[in-house]
C-alpha cells in the first residue's frame, strides 16, 4: 500500500492568506515585466534620437527621387542651405565673415545683410536654386554635386543607380553631420539641427572642392 499523502503546510492556513501568498508571489515578476518593458522604451528613445538625423538624409534622398518638393519644404531649411551654398559657388570668402554687430555698427549690420541677400555669383554662374531642385538634391546625397558646377541630370542617373550610403562625421544634442563619399574619392557634408525632439533640418551643404572654411 501506498503511503497516505500528507497535506503541505499552506492547507492549514486560511484561504484569505493563501490569497495574499500567491499574490504576492506573482507581484515580483509582474514588477520586472514593467521595468523591462521601460527599459525597453528608454533605449527606443535613446537611439531614435541620435538615428534621427540619418533618418531625415534618407527622407530627403528619398523625397527628391520621387519629386516631392512639399516633403523636402519639411526637412530641409531652404534659406540656410542657400546661405551655406552661396559663398561656395560665388567663391566669396568674405560672406564667411561674421556680420557686424547690430548694437554697435547697425548700418553695416543691415548693409552686410542686404549684400549677402542680392549679393551675385560668380559671373556666368548659375543661381542658387539650381542646386537645390529635386533632381540636383539626389545628385547631392550622391555625394556627385561639385561647387564649380550645378548637378547635372546624368549625375542623377548615377545617383539613383547605386547611391552610397551617409558615414557620421560629428554628432552632438543640437548637430549632426554626415558626410556622403562621392565616386572620386570626395565627400559631400550635410549638416542637421534639431529643431524639436526628434525633428531634424538640414541647414547647411559642405560641396567638394568648395572652400575648406564653409564645412562649420
Amino acid at each position: 500500500m501506498s503511503p497516505p499523502d500528507h497535506p503541505t503546510p499552506d492547507a492549514y492556513q486560511p484561504v484569505w492568506a493563501r490569497s495574499v501568498a500567491r499574490k504576492a508571489s506573482r507581484e515580483p515578476s509582474f514588477k520586472a515585466l514593467i521595468l523591462n518593458i521601460l527599459a525597453v522604451a528608454v533605449v527606443a528613445a535613446v537611439v531614435a534620437f541620435f538615428a534621427a538625423p540619418a533618418v531625415a538624409f534618407f527622407g530627403i534622398r528619398a523625397a527628391a527621387e520621387a519629386g516631392d518638393v512639399a516633403g523636402l519644404s519639411r526637412l530641409i531649411d531652404f534659406d540656410a542651405v542657400r546661405a551655406s551654398l552661396r559663398p561656395q559657388i560665388s567663391r566669396r570668402p568674405e560672406i564667411l565673415t561674421p556680420p557686424p554687430s547690430i548694437l554697435q555698427d547697425p548700418i553695416g549690420a543691415i548693409r552686410r545683410q542686404f549684400e549677402d541677400t542680392v549679393a551675385p555669383v560668380t559671373p556666368g554662374a548659375p543661381p542658387v536654386d539650381a542646386w537645390l531642385s529635386p533632381t540636383a538634391l539626389l545628385v547631392l546625397t550622391a555625394g556627385e554635386a561639385r561647387a564649380d558646377a550645378p548637378p547635372s541630370a546624368a549625375s542623377s542617373a548615377i545617383a539613383v543607380q547605386n547611391p552610397p550610403l551617409p558615414r557620421p562625421a560629428y554628432w552632438s544634442i543640437n548637430r549632426a553631420r554626415l558626410a556622403v563619399a562621392g565616386q572620386d574619392g570626395s565627400r559631400t557634408l550635410f549638416t542637421f539641427e534639431r529643431r524639436a525632439a526628434f525633428e531634424w533640418k538640414l541647414v547647411h551643404v559642405g560641396l567638394p572642392g568648395a572652400l575648406p572654411s564653409t564645412q562649420p
